[in-house]
């Protein structure tokens, strides 16, 4: 089968500080490194480097055609990422000691995406395949609706948070994942916690601590593999990714997880986003 991602393509400026800087806060840097990055980038990566077939749907300006030609030789099929006359999305992460981050993101064309991409995309889509969507494009509800008339497993990922744009979605979803934040912002929303949510599968990230999974009336928990941190910018993605592309494989959900969790594990030990997420073989070697 296939994962029709909906994501976003970012161009990632990495800056290693010696702390996250507080308001009105001068710091120099010790690094700077440029990476291919994105929730979607981050996500399609994840998932064809977890064997699954990938088919990423976005835009980018003219100055990121290098981002595409990098994610098709990560193994993803980029026929429908547009090339727009609107700038490639950009991130600056700040990144400390601990490997904690704090990240500011220009859209640029990640909220850009033509509704042709989608809809030329979704033309070759089988019932059955997956449909990914997450919160740094436009179009999410349309693609949404549009998955779940086809037959297609709708799969999203709540962040950036938006507490509407989460709503407008949640009839049409198959699987849900958010992190402990955002799943308290959920509950404040919308008085239901995540198992009340009306949706087949949730899983809450909770970081070093793992991830529940919510299923239809089960809850299971997952620890989290204990690794020394270096950075833990995209690992939440590296997480979903491998995730969706063992239920893809049809794996039960138990199996993808710790698959999952081990993924994560390894990418919070390196510097860098989609460069630098492991591939399957490392992870089924990783103990």
């Amino acid at each position: 089968m296939t994962i029709w991602n909906l994501g976003s393509i970012n161009a990632d400026f990495v800056y290693a500080v010696p702390h996250i800087p507080g308001p009105g806060e001068t710091l120099s840097s010790t690094n700077r490194q440029m990476f291919l990055g994105g929730k979607g980038a981050n996500m399609s990566v994840a998932a064809a480097r977890a064997a699954a077939h990938v088919n990423h749907i976005g835009a980018v300006g003219s100055d990121g055609r290098w981002a595409v030609q990098r994610l098709l030789e990560y193994g993803v099929d980029t026929r429908n990422i547009a090339e727009i006359d609107t700038e490639t999305a950009q991130a600056i992460i700040m990144v400390d000691p601990q490997g904690e981050n704090a990240i500011m993101l220009h859209p640029g064309a990640n909220v850009e995406v033509p509704q042709t991409a989608l809809q030329t995309a979704m033309a070759e889509a089988q019932t059955g395949d997956w449909l990914v969507i997450q919160n740094e494009t436009n179009l999410q509800r349309t693609a949404a609706e549009l998955g779940k008339r086809m037959g297609l497993h709708v799969a999203y990922a709540a962040a950036p948070f938006d507490a509407e744009r989460v709503q407008a979605v949640l009839p049409h979803l198959d699987f849900l994942i958010l992190n402990a934040v955002e799943a308290e912002q959920l509950r404040e929303a919308t008085g239901m916690s995540p198992k009340d949510l009306p949706v087949r599968n949730v899983i809450v990230t909770l970081g070093a601590d793992g991830a529940d999974w919510y299923g239809t009336g089960a809850k299971a928990h997952f620890p989290a593999h204990k690794v020394d941190a270096v950075d833990t910018t995209g690992a939440g993605d590296t997480f979903t990714g491998y995730v969706l592309a063992g239920l893809d494989r049809g794996v039960p959900m138990g199996h993808a997880i710790r698959q999952a969790t081990k993924a994560a594990a390894l990418m919070v030990t390196r510097h860098g986003t989609a460069d630098v997420i492991p591939d399957l073989s490392e992870v089924q070697a990783y103990q």
